[in-house]
């Protein structure tokens, strides 16, 4: 058995299957296509399966390896977006005055 003996990829096979299907449907591809005007890069989550299922197969090392090395790619990469607002540690202290009334209508 490959070192790691008893290691598991951090998601099912299923998963990385799932995301791929999304990834690459037509709805998805317009969205995405819409939103940053560019293909979806759905080749990652191919790769994360094929090394799901080879792992699963043979338990290989280069899988092992491989899926770690993406698992671990998409922490830093949610990781390195920060908080758009700042959490409030208290409500603001006008909070329960009524909201002013548009008189433009």
């Amino acid at each position: 058995m490959a070192e790691g003996g008893g290691w598991q990829p951090p998601r099912p096979c299923e998963a990385y299957r799932a995301e791929w299907e999304l990834c690459s449907s037509a709805g998805h591809f317009l969205r995405h296509y819409y939103v940053h005007g560019e293909r979806p890069a759905c080749g990652q989550w191919r790769r994360d399966l094929d090394s799901c299922r080879e792992w699963e197969e043979r338990r290989s090392a280069e899988a092992q390896q491989s899926l770690r090395e993406s698992e671990q790619a998409r922490v830093r990469a949610a990781r390195k977006h920060g908080l758009v607002w700042a959490p409030r540690q208290s409500p603001p202290a006008d909070w329960h005055l009524p909201l002013p009334q548009d008189n433009d209508r």
